[in-house]
């Protein structure tokens, strides 16, 4: 991991103090504390207009630890990881485990279920919509301070927002593979997936869409160095079509991703991210960043322009990855770093 020591990168330097983290010590076999709940409120949305959404909510962890939000990309959720209520792996196990970098025995982890993903929400949702949704949440659960918040791609986004309405209420801000705005390329990436989208529902094929659109969006998560290395196999006919060797991986991803998702949550929620838009100068807190020079959608330039012009830069880190935009979710080791080194400045409970 390169932690900005090269002369291709800003220079960034640490400005913030170190505070002890409480560390609980439950039995070994002790089940993962969790609540979960459904909250209805109503959202005046940042484009025109006010929606009533019910926002799903779930906090894993010891109510005396310190509080953490944790966010990821639109198609992550509320389950973070295995617990008493659920037993799915959730969207970030690699993170939130017994001596991981998330500890549930070592603070208290919220999440949520983004407005739109239910597909209830037919207008355009702005990722501060969504903070505000947060803001609400916390305000409803009588928590009056968040030692952090960790976001990651759309999450990140959201947290920036998040960072602006919270204030000194928010010990600090770690915002993984995302900047301060979208980028032009990206964007049009996105609105290729978009009419996909809709093509597919004004013909029928609303599910095949979502499914073709998140392949594409796939491919701009991962890397060509990434597909090189493991679809090695050559072009081959089947049946007289030409298919390539990642087809199958990518047709599974699609797939899974349509049996979840309905067309209208993807085309808001891939629109929100294109909507995220915001001064760096308005994030008071101390921030801490995360970057891969393989990201195809978020490029590095973009986050080290966001990082150098945040008013409280805690650390920048930047590492090669094959995995490009997916690295939070694949680079285990080191995002675990990036996220310890972080954490150790957030102490007291919520």
């Amino acid at each position: 991991m390169s932690l900005v020591a090269d002369a291709e990168t800003p220079t960034l330097e640490l400005r913030t103090a170190a505070y002890a983290v409480p560390v609980f010590a439950p039995r070994a076999d002790a089940p993962v504390p969790v609540q979960r709940g459904s909250f209805p409120l109503r959202v005046n949305l940042r484009h025109g207009g006010s929606v009533d959404v019910v926002l799903r909510w779930q906090i894993l962890g010891v109510q005396e630890a310190p509080l953490l939000i944790v966010l990821g990309g639109i198609s992550a959720h509320r389950q973070l990881a295995a617990n008493a209520l659920d037993a799915s792996e959730g969207w970030w196990p690699q993170q939130v485990r017994r001596g991981g970098a998330l500890d549930p025995f070592t603070f208290r982890l919220l999440s949520i279920d983004w407005i739109g993903a239910d597909g209830a929400v037919d207008t355009a949702i702005d990722p501060d919509d969504q903070a505000q949704a947060l803001a609400t949440l916390l305000e409803h659960l009588q928590i009056t301070h968040v030692a952090a918040c960790i976001g990651a791609s759309y999450g990140a986004m959201v947290g920036q927002h998040l960072a602006k309405r919270l204030g000194a209420r928010l010990g600090h801000l770690v915002v993984l593979n995302a900047a301060h705005r979208p980028h032009p390329f990206a964007s049009a990436w996105r609105a290729i997936q978009r009419r996909i989208v809709r093509l597919g529902a004004e013909h029928e094929a609303a599910h095949e869409a979502v499914a073709l659109a998140r392949q594409l969006a796939v491919l701009s998560y991962r890397t060509p160095n990434e597909f090189a290395a493991r679809f090695t196999d050559k072009v081959a006919l089947d049946g007289g079509v030409a298919r390539c060797a990642a087809e199958p991986y990518l047709d599974a991803q699609g797939e899974r991703f349509a049996n979840r998702f309905a067309g209208t949550a993807f085309l808001r929620l891939s629109e929100s991210i294109d909507l995220h838009d915001i001064d760096p100068a308005d994030v008071p807190v101390p921030v801490t960043v995360f970057a891969a020079r393989s990201d195809q959608i978020v490029p590095v330039e973009d986050v080290r322009a966001f990082a150098v012009a945040v008013p409280l830069l805690h650390r920048y880190h930047e590492i090669e990855s094959v995995f490009g935009h997916d690295s939070f979710l694949k680079e285990d080791a080191q995002v675990q770093a990036v996220l310890i080194d972080a954490l150790a400045g957030c102490g007291g409970a919520a």
